[in-house]
């Protein structure tokens, strides 16, 4: 029954998807759907004052924070609680309109781009920190709430949620693009901290990816819901509730920086780091160009020379340990100025300045977007995917930033899209497309946390293969058969 032809998918979409973004189209696209007596009605589930069809509210809700160009919805509708996703679901089934989950609208791969025009839904309203379960080390949000909401909320209680992509994204979001970031290396992804969702469907139906307000750790009950909405970036339903694991704040922390007189000095101890075995928190690399931006914009005044950003947590007694095993590491490919930083207001301060690092690589270009890629590959295979990186955009005469969490081996090119001539975005095209290309041959993946959105639709195929892709595509029309939900995005 599920077993569809590429042709068939292809006549469900309701336009030619792969015409709708590219860099220099207007992306004005509207839903003829979307008319007045359609908004009257969206009018009378949420109420007159949260639908909205201005221009500034359509174009706000018409991009995220990427190169790719707005594309607007018809109208943002602004939804408080999980029946009104259901019922505005419901509506747009019924009437098919695309519909498109909003959460706070952090997302690189235009995610949340309204390509077909449609209803932009937004969610970030829905702020409830439904519960915690200190004692089993889980909690229960709305997918309004962002992760720094929730680090604030549970500061009193010795418990954290590690799970930190830089930006403060919705923790909804998160799950949605699979996102993970600077503490993935020793916490995880959101793919491992998820332990059930809860999901409005195309029709309106609501369901529990592991059954009602289920919390257990693990499961052997049917079909793992729970982790084929993890990156399913809206296109297979809107997660409006999370249940996501939580960790007890480490006795201890320290922080360091240290400088390499070559990439491969710093790469080589971070696999030499892992390789031992140290149960590093958060492992971040990040190139002269990185550091040379990352001190302009901050106000710091480090060596401009490749970096690495290391954190440890433990017991005391353990974060010394291994403080000192991986001192040894640094020594020994040639590391030097190493600075420790054990009190809080100055690792805040660190760390702060590294979750700005997107927006110091712009303010190289002032009025750039980034390009940026997020490849990830076997430890082993670092120090082949930078330098080849580095080589080639030296080749092309371009100012590309390059940084990542090396500690999964997951690395970022960051390439600045301004007032760019079409040769040089066509420099950029090559050198991401080969980036990409090298990456999967390495055994890696072109996307290690931003997702597909409308950025990577072509890669997708290349990395999963035709028959992959297509299963992909036919459990796509299974839970949206009337293909609404966020269409133009994760396929051609």
């Amino acid at each position: 029954m599920l077993s569809r032809s590429l042709s068939r998918y292809s006549r469900a979409l309701p336009c030619n998807i792969s015409n709708v973004v590219h860099r220099m189209e207007s992306s004005q696209t509207s839903s003829a759907k979307v008319t007045s007596g359609f908004i009257e009605e969206l009018k009378k589930i949420v109420g007159n004052g949260n639908v909205s069809t201005t221009s500034a509210m359509r174009e706000q809700h018409g991009h995220d924070e990427s190169y790719h160009v707005t594309s607007l919805p018809d109208a943002v509708v602004f939804a408080q609680s999980v029946d009104h996703v259901s019922k505005v679901a419901k509506l747009c089934n019924d009437n098919g309109v695309p519909l498109i989950p909003f959460g706070s609208g952090t997302g690189l791969e235009g995610g949340i781009n309204a390509t077909l025009g449609g209803v932009s839904l937004d969610v970030s309203q829905m702020t409830k920190i439904v519960a915690v379960n200190a004692e089993d080390f889980d909690c229960t949000v709305e997918s309004g709430v962002t992760r720094m909401n929730l680090n604030s909320f549970l500061r009193d209680t010795g418990l954290w949620f590690p799970v930190d992509p830089g930006a403060d994204a919705s923790l909804c979001g998160m799950c949605s693009t699979s996102a993970s970031g600077t503490n993935a290396v020793r916490y995880g992804t959101m793919r491992e901290n998820v332990l059930n969702l809860e999901v409005v469907l195309a029709d309106g139906r609501v369901i529990w990816t592991a059954g009602p307000n289920k919390r257990c750790r693990k499961t052997s009950a049917g079909y793992n819901l729970t982790n084929l909405f993890v990156g399913s970036e809206g296109t297979l339903g809107i997660i409006t509730k999370a249940i996501i694991k939580l960790y007890g704040i480490p006795e201890s922390i320290v922080s360091a920086v240290v400088h390499f007189p070559s990439v491969q000095g710093a790469v080589d101890t971070t696999v030499q780091i892992l390789q031992c075995g140290i149960p590093i928190a958060r492992l971040e690399f990040l190139d002269e160009v990185a550091i040379d931006a990352f001190n302009k914009f901050s106000k710091f005044n480090m060596k401009v020379s490749p970096s690495l950003f290391l954190e440890f947590h433990g017991s005391s007694s353990g974060v010394k340990e291994q403080v000192q095993i991986a001192e040894d590491i640094v020594k020994g490919n040639g590391g030097e100025d190493f600075k420790w930083a054990t009190d809080p207001e100055e690792r805040n301060r660190l760390w702060k300045a590294r979750h700005e690092i997107l927006y110091a690589c712009t303010a190289l270009c002032p009025g750039s977007k980034p390009y940026s890629t997020d490849v990830c590959v076997p430890i082993s295979h670092l120090p082949e995917i930078i330098l080849r990186s580095k080589e080639m955009v030296k080749e092309a005469n371009l100012i590309v930033p390059i940084l990542g969490h090396v500690g999964d081996g997951n690395i970022h090119s960051v390439f600045l899209i301004g007032s760019t001539s079409d040769e040089e975005f066509r420099r950029i095209k090559r050198c991401i497309n080969t980036i990409n290309k090298i990456a999967m041959e390495l055994s890696g993946t072109c996307t290690g946390e931003h997702g597909i959105g409308i950025g990577k639709r072509d890669l997708l195929e290349k990395e999963l293969g035709k028959d992959c892709l297509d299963v992909m595509k036919d459990v796509k029309l299974a839970f949206d058969p009337k293909m609404i939900m966020n269409p133009g995005k994760v396929f051609l």
